[in-house]
């Protein structure tokens, strides 16, 4: 029987996890965390409960497949809630539109605010679902092991497309004309910590994700999720080493021979999955003699996404929130350029999850507001006070007639020197490297070491990319890979 040892409980370590423990692997997790999910954190103040993340969930047949695969009945284990009507969206001037997966509602709403949408949104939705298709079947299912994947033939057709030299702000305009429209999709590009104005309109297949296949929360809180695919692993044979922290991988012959852990135990290894930030975790845990390919300098050459300053934050009363709402900044293009420049937006776009308005459960005696500004990068930002952030962001929230401190019960802000710290993610970043080049987009770094064969890697900073169900994705690839190896 392989032992396998996944470092790292984040969902592309717990997927790996359950599909191989179900094919017969010997498999212990070892996670740094007291729980399971990664950044799919719980975080709980009193009555009031909070998804760090992810507050957006999209592809439940991804993780579906996790269980189904395994043998058993997901909704024995979790239980899907879709949001037809999903996100309100907020312009500076107070205009406003609620983003929904029936076209005639959006169509209905457009003829009043953007009549060229109006007639241009079928044609939209065409093209989303050709791009996510293409991507489906061209890109997700590969883990570009050798170089002679990128040389594939299908590939390259795949990859000419899907757009990848135009922008997705550019492709947008091509449906859309109202500004406050055109910001809430070009927003889909911080679903992969990128800037729509740099990375190409091949992510705009998050559209059709959104407003075809629709938004969906996890009963009980998001985090559910990872309690569940915990459970699975759990049932399986799977054992789980929390509070862990792997400290070092021994090599032997190029060879991954052994993990240790923070005490100096050491524990034999056929296969090693990292389940971590790449450009932080592997470098921590390998000499880099060991890796030549992958040299401590290289990875100051790749750009890393956007952070987050989040306040979770619980109110005495119910305000005039639903489960998802935006607030835009002005001017959009500054903000983004302000965040990759290193600065902390003057005038931040804001995100408010209320998963209490569709799960009164989870916060009984008022809202659970989940709020999120992009931030940049921890290593080159500009200074500021975070509580001094915190109040420019409610004041702007009470301009809207949302008077948060009034009402406040509970409070938590995590900043990006936190999330580097916790998640342990290159310079705090959320995603990973941002898609804001072709590179980065189309090369994202293997899921195998290119210099030690029985290393693997699954997250959001290797491919096929940031964002839940592609961790997932990847997880489960790399099992599948390391299974079909050791059969043949």
């Amino acid at each position: 029987m392989k032992q396998v040892a996944i470092i790292g409980a984040g969902l592309g370590g717990l997927a790996a996890s359950i599909k191989l423990a179900s094919q017969g692997f010997k498999v212990d997790v070892y996670e740094k965390n007291s729980y399971p999910g990664g950044k799919m954190m719980p975080l709980t103040m009193g009555t009031y409960n909070f998804d760090f993340g992810p507050n957006t969930m999209t592809m439940p047949e991804v993780f579906d497949t996790v269980f189904t695969e395994a043998g058993v009945n997901p909704r024995d284990y979790f239980e899907w809630i879709k949001l037809d009507h999903h996100t309100r969206n907020i312009d500076h001037d107070g205009s406003s539109f609620l983003m929904s997966t029936d076209a005639n509602v959006m169509i209905k709403q457009f003829e009043k605010l953007d009549p060229y949408a109006a007639k241009h949104y079928d044609q939209y939705l065409s093209e989303v679902d050709r791009l996510y298709r293409l991507s489906k079947t061209s890109f997700f299912p590969r883990m570009f092991t050798s170089w002679q994947d990128y040389l594939s033939p299908s590939l390259f057709q795949a990859v000419l497309k899907v757009r990848p030299l135009e922008k997705m702000n550019h492709f947008h305009e091509r449906f859309f004309k109202n500004p406050l429209v055109l910001k809430a999709f070009n927003r889909y590009s911080t679903y992969i910590g990128s800037s729509p104005y740099l990375s190409p309109a091949t992510f705009a297949m998050i559209g059709y994700l959104e407003m075809v296949q629709g938004v969906y929360y996890i009963k009980g809180g998001n985090t559910t999720l990872a309690r569940a695919m915990e459970k699975l692993a759990i049932e399986l044979g799977v054992t789980f080493h929390f509070e862990t922290p792997v400290t070092k991988i021994h090599m032997r012959s190029n060879r991954a021979e052994k993990v240790e852990i923070e005490d100096g135990v050491v524990h034999d290894v056929d296969e090693v999955i990292v389940n971590g930030d790449l450009l932080e975790v592997y470098p921590s845990l390998v000499a880099e003699e060991h890796r030549p390919s992958f040299r401590d300098a290289d990875v100051t050459t790749l750009s890393p996404s956007i952070s987050a300053f989040v306040i979770m934050v619980g109110l005495s009363k119910k305000l005039d929130f639903i489960h998802h709402q935006v607030y835009f900044s002005k001017d959009y293009r500054k903000e983004f350029k302000e965040l990759f420049d290193g600065i902390w937006p003057e005038d931040p776009t804001i995100y408010i999850s209320n998963s209490s308005y569709t799960d009164s459960a989870v916060s009984p005696d008022g809202d659970n507001l989940f709020i999120l500004v992009n931030a940049p990068p921890t290593g080159k930002q500009s200074e500021v006070s975070i509580e001094d952030y915190k109040e420019r962001i409610y004041n702007k929230l009470e301009r809207y007639g949302l008077p948060i401190r009034k009402h406040k019960v509970v409070e938590k802000i995590i900043g990006p020197n936190e999330i580097k710290n916790r998640f342990h993610a290159y310079r705090g970043a959320l995603y990973g490297i941002s898609s804001n080049s072709l590179r980065n987009s189309f090369l994202r770094p293997s899921n195998q070491s290119k210099d030690i064969k029985n290393i693997y890697f699954a997250g959001g900073s290797t491919h096929p990319g940031g964002g839940s169900p592609m961790v997932v994705i990847s997880g489960s690839n790399v099992a599948k890979h390391i299974i079909s190896q050791t059969l043949s």
